[in-house]
C-alpha cells in the first residue's frame, strides 16, 4: 500500500483540540465562556498532551450563527474579552508548547459587517464585495435553497436586487471573483499571523468559488453548482502563496462541505501548495436515511467502514492528508450517536477514540469528548438556541410531524448537543459559570466531569492521554500506511498500518455484543493499548468483547 513518506511533518504527530469558547469556561459570571477561561485551563490542556488549540470564531458578531456570522475579522468580541487577552492567550499557550489555531470564515460575512452595510447603502465598490443579482421573472435568480432552510436569496427593496446567502439570511456570501475581496482576505490572515497564530481552520472553504452561470437546480438544493467550484484550487493556491505558505510552522485545515475524494487529495497534497489537511463529513451521514439529516435511522456500520477505508486508502495513494474527527460544534456527541451513552459509555467512548486516533491523519478532539460527554438530553424547544434547530423545528411541524416527534429528532440531530457547557466539576452548572449559562448544562454533569475523570485512572480522559502519547512515541501511528482488513465482518472495523520496521493492527468492535475475529499473532507481537483491563496475547480466533478496542504492535 502506498502512502509512506520520507519526512514526517510536525502535524503528523500533532493532535488538535477544538474549543468552542462560548461554552468552554466563563470567568466573569455572565454565562458565556471567554478567553480568560481558556487561559485558566491551559495547564489542563497541556497535561492532556494536545499541540494546537483551535478556537471557533471569537470576532465581533451578532451571534445569529454563534460567531460564524463575522462582523469584524480583526477584533475580539467584547463578550470574549479583549485583544490583550488574546495576546496573553497566544503567549501563555506558546509557553506550554501549544499553538493557537483560529477559525476563518471567508465564504460569507455578517450582514452587520461594514462592507455589507456600505453595499446596502448603494456603494458600488462594496456591492461588488458580495453577490447581488437582479430578479428573474420577478423571482429569485435561482431556486437554490439555504443550508439553514428557505431560499438562498434575500431581496433588498431599496436596491431592487437579491443577495446570495448559502447559510442564514444574515450571512451574505462574499464575491471571490472580485480581486479586492481576495486582497482583503490576505490582509486578515496576515494580521493574525503577525500576532503569533500558527494554525487556521477555513470554514466551508470549498464553497467560495461560485459558478460562471446561475442555473436552477431541479435535482437538488443547488450545491452541485457551487461545491468545489471552478476556481477553488486557484484561490487556495493564491491564499497559501500570499499568507500562511510563507510560514513553515503553520498548519491549515479546510472544512469541505459535500466534497469529493479527488478534490481533497488536491487540497491537501503538499505538492499542490494549498492546505495541510481537510475535513470531510461523509462518515457522519451514515445515520441519515436517504441523506436526510432531519430524519432518524440506525447507523449503517458497513457503510461507515467502507467510507473510512475508501478515504484512508485514497488519500494515502494520492498523497493527501486527513483531518480525523468524530465531533465538532456542528455534530452530536459521538458516544450518544454511535456508542452506548449509558451503561457502556466509558467502554464505547474509548473504542471510538481508538478507531479515529489510530487511522492515518491528524486527530481532532472536540471539547468534552475526552470526558465522554453525551448529547444534551433536552426535552423542550425552549432549551434550544441553535438557529438551524429552531428553523427546522418549525419546518418539521409544518410538514406534519408532531411536536413529540420533532423534539425526538432534535435530541439526536441538533448542533446544540455539542454546544452545552464543558463539565469541569460537580458544582452548579458543572463549574462552567457562577451565573446563568447561555445554554443549559447537560443534566449528567455530576457524574461526567473533568474533576472526576482526573481522579479515575480508568476514565475516558486518561485513555485519551495515552492515545495522544502513543502518537508521539510511535512513528507508525504518525506516518504509517493504511491497509483494511476484515472488510466483510458485520461488527468489526479493523486495519493494519506499517512504517519502516513497525506494524500496527487495530481491531474495534462497533457493537454491544461479542464478535469473533481471526488474529494470527506473531511471536513478538504485543498489545499496545486496549479499552479492557486485560487481554492475553491474542492468537488464532479470538472473541472481541462488546465495544472492545484492541491494538497490537510488532517490530518487523
Amino acid at each position: 500500500m502506498t502512502g509512506e513518506f520520507s519526512a514526517i511533518q510536525p502535524w503528523h504527530r500533532s493532535v488538535v483540540y477544538q474549543i468552542y469558547p462560548k461554552s468552554f469556561c466563563d470567568t466573569t459570571g455572565n454565562g458565556t465562556g471567554d478567553l480568560r477561561g481558556i487561559i485558566q485551563k491551559l495547564d489542563y490542556l497541556r497535561e492532556l498532551g494536545v499541540d494546537y488549540l483551535w478556537l471557533t470564531p471569537v470576532y465581533p458578531s451578532p451571534q445569529n450563527d454563534n460567531g460564524y456570522d463575522v462582523a469584524d475579522y480583526c477584533a475580539i468580541d467584547p463578550s470574549y474579552g479583549t485583544m490583550a487577552d488574546f495576546d496573553e492567550l497566544v503567549e501563555s499557550a506558546n509557553a506550554r508548547n501549544m499553538k493557537i489555531m483560529l477559525d476563518m470564515v471567508f465564504n460569507h460575512t455578517s450582514t452587520d459587517h461594514k462592507w455589507f452595510q456600505k453595499a446596502l447603502a448603494g456603494d458600488p465598490k462594496y456591492k461588488e464585495y458580495y453577490i447581488f443579482r437582479d430578479p428573474v421573472e420577478g423571482r429569485e435568480p435561482t431556486n437554490w435553497q439555504s443550508k439553514f432552510g428557505g431560499s438562498a436569496w434575500e431581496f433588498v427593496p431599496e436596491l431592487g436586487q437579491y443577495y446570495l446567502h448559502l447559510y442564514d439570511v444574515t450571512q451574505a456570501d462574499l464575491n471571490w471573483e472580485n480581486p479586492e475581496v481576495r486582497e482583503e482576505v490576505y490582509k486578515i490572515v496576515n494580521f493574525w499571523l503577525e500576532k503569533g497564530v500558527r494554525g487556521f481552520r477555513l470554514d466551508v472553504i470549498n464553497l467560495i468559488s461560485k459558478p460562471d452561470e446561475w442555473l436552477n437546480d431541479y435535482e437538488g438544493d443547488g450545491r452541485r453548482f457551487y461545491t468545489d467550484g471552478p476556481r477553488i484550487h486557484e484561490y487556495l493556491k493564491a491564499l497559501n502563496r500570499h499568507t500562511f505558505g510563507r510560514y513553515p510552522d503553520v498548519i491549515t485545515v479546510g472544512e469541505m462541505s459535500s466534497t469529493t475524494l479527488d478534490n481533497c487529495i488536491r487540497y491537501s497534497n503538499p505538492e499542490e501548495h494549498e492546505l495541510s489537511m481537510t475535513f470531510n463529513f461523509h462518515h457522519l451521514k451514515v445515520d441519515y436515511p436517504n441523506g436526510e439529516k432531519w430524519r432518524l435511522a440506525p447507523p449503517d456500520f458497513s457503510l461507515l467502514r467502507q467510507l473510512f477505508n475508501d478515504w484512508q486508502v485514497g488519500m494515502a495513494m494520492g498523497g493527501g492528508w486527513n483531518a480525523l474527527f468524530w465531533c465538532n460544534h456542528d455534530q452530536p456527541r459521538i458516544v450518544s450517536r454511535l456508542g452506548d451513552d449509558k451503561e457502556q459509555r466509558v467502554l464505547s467512548a474509548k473504542m471510538l477514540a481508538t478507531l479515529i486516533h489510530l487511522q492515518r491523519g491528524t486527530p481532532y478532539i472536540y471539547q468534552g469528548e475526552e470526558l465522554g460527554m453525551t448529547n444534551a438530553g433536552f426535552s423542550s424547544i425552549n432549551q434550544y438556541r441553535d438557529v438551524e434547530s429552531l428553523n427546522h423545528y418549525q419546518k418539521l411541524l409544518q410538514e406534519g410531524l408532531t411536536e413529540e416527534e420533532v423534539i425526538a429528532i432534535l435530541a439526536e440531530r441538533s448542533r446544540d448537543n455539542a454546544r452545552t457547557p464543558v463539565h469541569w466539576n460537580s458544582e452548579a452548572h458543572g463549574g462552567f459559570t457562577l451565573g446563568t449559562p447561555w445554554i443549559e448544562v447537560a443534566a449528567n454533569y455530576p457524574a461526567i466531569n473533568a474533576e472526576q475523570c482526573l481522579k479515575d485512572s480508568d476514565s475516558v480522559l486518561h485513555f485519551y492521554r495515552q492515545l495522544i502519547e502513543l502518537r508521539k512515541q510511535h512513528d507508525v501511528i504518525a506516518a504509517g500506511d493504511f491497509k483494511p482488513v476484515e472488510t466483510s465482518h458485520s461488527k468489526v472495523f479493523a486495519f493494519c498500518r506499517q512504517y519502516k520496521n513497525q506494524r500496527l493492527r487495530v481491531l474495534c468492535n462497533l457493537h454491544n455484543s461479542e464478535a469473533p475475529v481471526t488474529v494470527n499473532r506473531e511471536p513478538d507481537e504485543q498489545v499496545l493499548i486496549g479499552n479492557y483491563h486485560s487481554r492475553e496475547k491474542p492468537h488464532g480466533t479470538i472473541t472481541l468483547r462488546p465495544w472492545e478496542a484492541l491494538v497490537l504492535i510488532r517490530t518487523l
